[in-house]
């Protein structure tokens, strides 16, 4: 069974980029009771406008009602689920249990959060008896562990494949409470865990480092996993990163649909294609490891002193019209470029192909060097078809280096 691809999606925009990339469900946060309360977060008319979106491609709207509820939640919890079955919402994600009582009683599927650390068997027939239809394994779980796991129960799961990690357990952390006074259980993490640290040995002397100490996650990539994943059962791969940028999600999400639907189609012959681990390394800003999937779980899955996080400048433009007349693309321009550039475009209706940037003309047909301006309406001519939301990168290495 081909497994469920699961994209995040911050806004409207990110919805769609992510389902027409090849994601078959997205997970989205509403106006209450998520996890990301920095993030803008979906009304609920955007709610229904994504379901329609999504429901016409025959995928599926997820959205997290995951936070650990004070005594001040309660009373908002009740309506508030009932808004998202208005909406249409095809599953609602939670981990409270009066938030779970309430869930089930509606139309939507009700999906355990990894906020409930689940990591064995007899929770997850726990939660199969109350109508839990699919559990999100904590991010802690071993291969063996899930195997097991799905060998025991028969019930749906879902595992992290790719993004940040949380030092705390699956997201239960208070450092951020304690510090910043933002409680990360309710959707305010200010993410002390990436911070920088003075180290001071037993007698509170300051161990001097190259850097100051951190103990910041490395992020997770599954990508060389895929395959044992699928012959694992698992029925949906989730991302993380629903504050993350449609480059990024369109990227993400790309590159794991090749690799999924490459395994799926060809199991005998499939190989990995070291290609697309560099395409993902890429567009992120942190190093990326399989974390806790392998149980290698020593300092190479951690930062410690040594990181370094670079703003990735790669992504330069939106495709928003081409002309197969003419063969000149309209594109919304995101970042810098110039004539005689190597670019590369990518869309889910297209291979990956390599162009030289020539001719630049701006609205009014004035002729440019350099493209400077984000989100400037431009015109190029590239000689092979092009879709609305194609997407443009800087070229940064060649794919015959990778096959």
């Amino acid at each position: 069974m081909k497994p469920e691809l699961l994209a995040p999606a911050g806004d409207l925009e990110r919805l769609k980029i992510a389902l027409l990339y090849g994601a078959d469900a997205v997970y989205i946060g509403g106006p209450l009771l998520g996890l990301r309360a920095n993030a803008i977060n979906f009304t609920f008319d955007e709610i229904k406008e994504g379901c329609l979106f999504a429901h016409k491609l025959g995928k599926r709207v997820h959205v997290t009602v995951n936070i650990v509820m004070h005594n001040i939640e309660i009373k908002l919890v009740n309506d508030y689920l009932k808004k998202l079955e208005e909406c249409d919402v095809d599953a609602v994600i939670v981990s409270d249990p009066a938030i779970l009582e309430l869930a089930l009683k509606t139309k939507m599927d009700v999906h355990l959060s990894t906020q409930a650390s689940t990591l064995n068997y007899e929770a997850c027939k726990f939660y199969k008896e109350l109508g839990v239809k699919r559990i999100v394994l904590a991010r802690e779980a071993t291969r063996e562990e899930i195997k097991e796991i799905k060998e025991k129960v028969d019930i749906e799961i879902e595992c992290f494949i790719h993004g940040a990690m949380c030092a705390g357990v699956s997201g239960r952390c208070v450092l951020s409470n304690f510090l910043t006074n933002r409680d990360a259980n309710r959707g305010g993490c200010s993410q002390i865990c990436r911070w920088d640290f003075e180290l001071l040995n037993q007698d509170k002397k300051l161990i001097m480092g190259d850097k100051p100490f951190t103990f910041c996650s490395k992020d997770l990539s599954m990508l060389k996993y895929i395959p044992d994943m699928i012959d694992l059962g698992i029925s949906s791969f989730k991302i993380e990163g629903r504050m993350r940028s449609i480059y990024y999600i369109a990227t993400v999400v790309d590159t794991y649909r090749r690799v999924i639907d490459e395994y799926i189609n060809n199991k005998d012959n499939y190989k990995y294609n070291l290609y697309y681990e560099k395409i993902l390394r890429n567009c992120a800003n942190r190093d990326s490891v399989p974390q806790f999937f392998n149980s290698i779980n020593d300092h190479t899955i951690q930062y410690y002193n040594g990181r370094e996080e670079i703003s990735n400048q790669d992504f330069l433009g939106v495709v928003l019209d081409y002309d197969d007349n003419t063969k000149i693309a309209t594109i919304e321009e995101r970042n810098y470029f110039k004539k005689g550039d190597i670019v590369e475009f990518f869309g889910p209706n297209i291979d990956i192909f390599e162009y030289q940037i020539n001719d630049i003309y701006d609205e009014e047909n004035n002729l440019l060097e350099v493209a400077r301006h984000p989100k400037e309406i431009l015109k190029i001519k590239v000689d092979k078809k092009l879709y609305k939301n194609d997407l443009i990168r800087l070229k940064r290495f060649d794919k015959k280096d990778f096959i």
